[in-house]
């Protein structure tokens, strides 16, 4: 299963994942500039991403520790997830995502 990934100066990855990883550790392993700082405790912004809107509706909802992060994160859209907050599943194999920009 893979998904497929723009990374912050627009190219793209096709990344492997399995049943049961996080976005957030597929996109930490291929090191392409996700920080991850709280390392998926959903306790900072650092794994924001854009997921394609296509997929949106293939995703559990977002929890409120969720919404309270993104309401700290830089370039919010309607499409945007932590990625630690995003269990992927065999459902989810094609999936799109942008990887947001950094705010450091």
């Amino acid at each position: 299963m893979k998904v497929k990934v723009t990374d912050r100066e627009g190219g793209n990855h096709e990344l492997p994942f399995q049943e049961g990883d996080t976005l957030m550790q597929v996109l930490t392993e291929e090191d392409l500039g996700v920080r991850a700082e709280c390392g998926g405790c959903c306790a900072c912004a650092t794994c924001h991403v854009y997921v394609g809107a296509q997929w949106l509706e293939k995703l559990p909802a977002q929890s409120e520790e969720e919404l309270s992060m993104l309401d700290e994160a830089f370039d919010v859209a309607p499409t945007s997830r932590l990625s630690c907050q995003v269990l992927m599943t065999a459902a989810l194999d094609g999936m799109e995502v942008t990887i947001a920009p950094d705010w450091d």
